[in-house]
Order: structure tokens, then C-alpha cells, then sequence
């Protein structure tokens, strides 16, 4: 038969246990606002009855129960669900880094605007208007003296306030390739401490949320799989175990670079790997053809003296693990696969470069005409300063040197207003009043070529108004996709992040009703221990009392 004393250990772990479940409702109610915490559970489960089966168990009319005990305290969390919080922290990382350098972008362009490029290059071709209706005007000729080195100036502005940005986009890459770096090697600590307790039965809750939580992190900067190891033989069930980490292109397969000739990954895929042993992740820089770029990611490798030594390096074209670092790649500026520059502000620069060079040509281009004559009777020269290292072919880098000739900022008379002859070629008569010098024909050609198509220079069919405006147009398309993808990629995240608080948060409603619960169950254990002990007391202290 069982034990006279098994109502007492019966209502002792009633106690026990419902003491551990107050305990963990305390744990919740005082992590409520903890950032990652999960809300955690006991699981009760009954004891093994009395007897056990077996074929000398007592004759007594059944098993009895023993009681119940706290099986373990288990985290309340949906895996489903942080896979898709993941995916969605992984979209917005990307676009919000691509939004944020387009922003910037359009914050240096400034158009439309009374200060930017285009209203500083209307503004001149409208002196040149001036000059031409009245040449021999010392102020119409210092206006589009003035009005020349403004422009000069604007695409200094320009090309120099977008190489700084791309400067900062590149200290922000070697941020966020260290912050990887760091997160990876906490989860990996994570997984030491987690393996050191998961053979001895427990479920080390609140180191399996700090890896979740930089697991969380580390999906916004670079697309993950996410697996679990078991950590022992002797560990429970339901323990998480060890988290290895593989790289994933914005599919969630394996990054395709990362495999050798027969289709076999190699090591630098994983950024964990199952035994627990991490690979570091690094951007390399170079300068091709006359820009700043990113031309490799290293995977693994080990750095000695401050460099990178060994590892797998994948052209950026390859590397399609989406999130923050690859948005602030492709924003910067990275070599593709071809050898050529690709990127949000490569592009950038190369267009206003372009732009630049193709306006500063064909602008001296008519200014040094043969026929046209300065107020010194002198053949026009160069108005803007034009090296001969650049051409149309190879402009990069124009537009921070842009500038007036010297002559020009000297002298205004040295501007080429008037022309000798007229389309036909035949000699142009002097208004009454005025010298030959004196027209304005010149001046006026100069002002057309803000039409003049640059079939060469600019495309088919573009002027240096069109060819800006196309620039301006696709800048704000961008724009605006980055903005509303970063704005759906926001919604969609704080949408499953809601469901996951409804599954994993701390409800206080919920915990006080459960504290209430448990402890009423606690009360009617130390009642049935009481009413035991009152039985035993009967028992021992008043049976066997007659015949004394």
C-alpha cells in the first residue's frame, strides 16, 4: 500500500509547484517592458501514480495519483512567426538604407528650388539673353561673368556634397560589417553558455531571448537561415540547442556565390556553422576608373596586423544577401562582375560629371568660334577651364574642378558677344550707333545651347536641359519607390510584430489572473496539508488509547 505520508508529499508538491508558477508570473509581470523578453510558462505535469505497472504491483483497487510537479518553464514563442518578423526586419533594413542615401540626395540636388543647379543655369543662359540685346554693357557682361563662375561653383557644390555622403556611406559600411561581425560573435558566447546548461535539464529561457534578439538584429543587416543543433543527448526535448547561421540570398536559398564548382557550399557561407565556429564578414574598397567603390566582400578569412588575411571574396554583383549592408552597397557605389562602376551615387556623380564636361565643351566650343569677336577685337578663348585629361569618354571628376578661365574672371570684355558674319556667312552691318563689335549675335548663340543637341556628348536627342531633367526625374522615381517600399516594409514588420507580442508578450491582465489563479491553488495545497496533518494527528496521537 502507499505510504500513510503520501497525502503530506502529495500536498507538498502542490505547493512547490504552484509556488514555481507564482514565481514565473512574477518573472513576467516584472519583464513586462523588457524589449525581447518572452513571456514564460510552467508546464505542470502529473507524477507516476502508485504503484507502477508490473506484474507484482500490491492488490489495491487502482493507481493513486501522486500529485503534480513543474515539468519545466518553457518560453511562449511561435518560430513560424519570427521567421516572418525576420523576413520583414530584413526588407526594411534594405530599403530604409536606400531611402535615407536617397533622401540625402535629393536634399543636395535641391531641385525644384530657387537655389538649385537649374535655377543657377537659368539664371545664365538669361544674362546671356541680356548680353545679347545690349553687348557693350559693362554690366551685362560682369552679370554673365558672375552668373558663369555661379554655375561653376554649383556643380563644385554638387559633386563635392555627394562624394562626402558617399565617404559617409562607406564609413557606414565598415560600421555595419563590424556590427555583423560583433552580433555573430555574441551568439556564438550565447551558444557556449546555452550548451554548457542544456545537458543538466534546464531551459536557459532568458539566454535563448538575447540570442533571439541579436538573431532580430543581425536579419536586418543581411539575409539569414537561422537552424538548431542539439546541444547533448541528455539536454529536454523541447531545448532550442546551438544556432547555426548560413548567409541567404533575398530568396532564403543559400548565397549561390558561396559555392564551389560541384554546387558544394563552402565555409564562408556560414556565419555560424553547426560546430559553433564563426567566419567574420568584410567589405574591400578600391578606386576604379576615377571613383570610390566597393570591389569585394571577404567571408572568413583571419586578420593579422589589420588586414584580412584568406577567406572567400564575392564580387558585390553576387552578393545578393539583402539588408542593410547590401542597400548601403548598392547606394554607395560598388565593381560589378564587368569591371564597371554601378551604384546610386557612382551614378550620380558620373551623370553630373557627364553633364558637366558635355555643357563646359559645347559652351566653349561656340565661345572660341572663329567668327565671334570679343570687345578686344580678339578671337573668343576658353570661357570654362577644361583640362585636356578629360573627354567625353572619361569625364569622371570634372565637376569638382569646373571653373572660369582666368582671362574671363580678369577682364569680362575677354566674353565673345559679337559675331562677324551671320548663318549665311555673309558680314554682319553694325547697328546705327554701334561697332561691329558691338552686336550680340555671338551672345545669343551662346544662349541656344541650352538646347543644342549632344548627340556625342549627352545621347541622342538630349540637350543640357533635357539630359538634367532626366537625371532629376529618375532621382525622384527612385526616391519615391524607396520611400514606399521602406514605408510597406515598416508596416508588414510592425504588423507581425504585433502578432508575435500577441503570442510571446507579457499580458499584465493575463499574469493577474493567472497570480490569482495559482495562488488560490497554492492556498488549497496548504489546506489539504493541514487537513492531512489533521488526519495523522487522529492517528498517532488518538488511536490505540483503549485499555489504559
Amino acid at each position: 500500500m502507499s505510504s500513510t505520508f503520501s497525502g503530506l508529499e502529495v500536498a507538498k508538491r502542490a505547493l512547490f509547484t504552484q509556488q514555481s508558477a507564482l514565481s514565473t508570473t512574477g518573472h513576467n509581470i516584472s519583464n513586462a517592458n523588457t524589449p525581447g523578453y518572452s513571456r514564460q510558462r510552467v508546464n505542470f505535469e502529473q507524477t507516476s501514480p502508485y504503484p507502477a505497472m508490473g506484474r507484482n504491483r500490491p492488490e489495491i483497487p487502482g493507481q493513486i495519483g501522486q500529485g503534480v510537479e513543474a515539468g519545466s518553464v518553457q518560453r511562449v514563442r511561435d518560430e513560424f512567426i519570427d521567421l516572418q518578423y525576420r523576413a520583414e526586419h530584413n526588407k526594411s533594413g534594405y530599403w530604409e538604407s536606400r531611402a535615407d542615401a536617397l533622401s540625402q540626395m535629393e536634399q543636395i540636388m535641391n531641385e525644384p528650388s530657387d537655389t538649385g543647379l537649374s535655377s543657377t543655369m537659368n539664371q545664365f543662359w538669361q544674362s546671356l539673353n541680356d548680353l545679347a540685346g545690349n553687348p557693350e554693357d559693362a554690366g551685362a557682361r560682369s552679370v554673365v561673368q558672375q552668373r558663369g563662375i555661379a554655375v561653376a561653383d554649383t556643380f563644385n557644390h554638387i559633386a563635392d556634397s555627394l562624394t562626402a555622403v558617399q565617404k559617409d556611406l562607406e564609413n557606414e559600411i565598415n560600421v555595419t560589417t563590424k556590427d555583423i561581425n560583433s552580433v555573430v560573435s555574441q551568439i556564438k558566447d550565447l551558444n557556449d553558455q546555452i550548451k554548457a546548461v542544456e545537458p543538466h535539464g534546464y531551459l536557459p529561457n532568458d539566454l535563448y531571448d538575447k540570442r533571439d534578439n541579436l538573431i532580430d538584429e543581425l536579419s536586418s543587416m543581411v539575409n539569414i537561415n537561422v537552424e538548431y543543433h542539439e546541444s547533448s543527448d541528455s539536454a529536454k526535448d523541447i531545448a532550442q540547442g546551438i544556432a547555426s547561421i548560413e548567409l541567404a540570398n533575398s530568396e532564403g536559398q543559400p548565397l549561390s556565390a558561396l559555392t564551389d564548382a560541384s554546387g558544394n557550399t563552402k565555409p564562408g557561407n556560414m556565419l555560424i556553422n553547426n560546430d559553433n565556429e564563426t567566419n567574420r564578414i568584410d567589405a574591400q574598397f578600391t578606386d576604379n576608373n576615377g571613383q570610390r567603390v566597393v570591389s569585394n566582400l571577404v567571408i572568413g578569412g583571419e586578420m593579422e596586423d589589420g588586414e584580412l588575411t584568406g577567406g572567400n571574396s564575392i564580387n558585390p554583383t553576387d552578393f545578393t544577401s539583402n539588408g542593410k549592408l547590401k542597400g548601403l552597397i548598392e547606394s554607395h557605389g560598388y565593381q560589378n562582375a564587368n569591371g564597371d562602376n554601378e551604384g546610386i551615387y557612382t551614378d550620380m556623380l558620373a551623370d553630373i560629371d557627364q553633364l558637366a564636361y558635355a555643357f563646359a565643351t559645347a559652351f566653349n566650343e561656340q565661345h572660341m568660334d572663329e567668327n565671334g569677336r570679343t570687345l578686344k577685337n580678339e578671337q573668343g578663348g576658353k570661357f570654362f577651364a577644361v583640362d585636356s585629361s578629360f573627354t567625353g569618354d572619361n569625364s569622371i571628376g570634372y565637376a569638382s574642378q569646373m571653373d572660369v578661365t582666368q582671362d574671363i574672371k580678369d577682364d569680362e570684355d575677354h566674353i565673345a558677344a559679337a559675331l562677324l558674319v551671320d548663318e549665311n556667312g555673309d558680314p554682319i552691318e553694325p547697328e546705327d550707333g554701334q561697332s561691329y563689335l558691338g552686336n550680340g549675335e555671338n551672345a545669343q548663340e551662346l544662349a541656344n545651347v541650352k538646347d543644342e543637341v549632344m548627340g556625342d556628348l549627352l545621347g541622342e536627342n538630349t540637350s543640357v536641359e533635357t539630359f538634367y531633367e532626366g537625371i532629376i526625374g529618375d532621382l525622384g522615381v527612385q526616391a519615391q519607390e524607396a520611400n514606399r517600399m521602406a514605408e510597406n516594409a515598416g508596416t508588414l514588420e510592425q504588423a507581425v510584430e504585433t502578432r508575435r507580442q500577441s503570442v510571446s508578450g507579457v499580458s499584465l491582465d493575463e499574469e493577474m489572473s493567472n497570480m490569482i489563479k495559482f495562488q488560490h491553488a497554492y492556498n488549497a495545497a496548504a489546506r489539504n496539508m493541514t487537513v492531512v496533518d489533521e488526519m495523522l494527528d487522529k492517528v498517532i496521537n488518538q488511536m490505540g488509547l483503549v485499555g489504559r
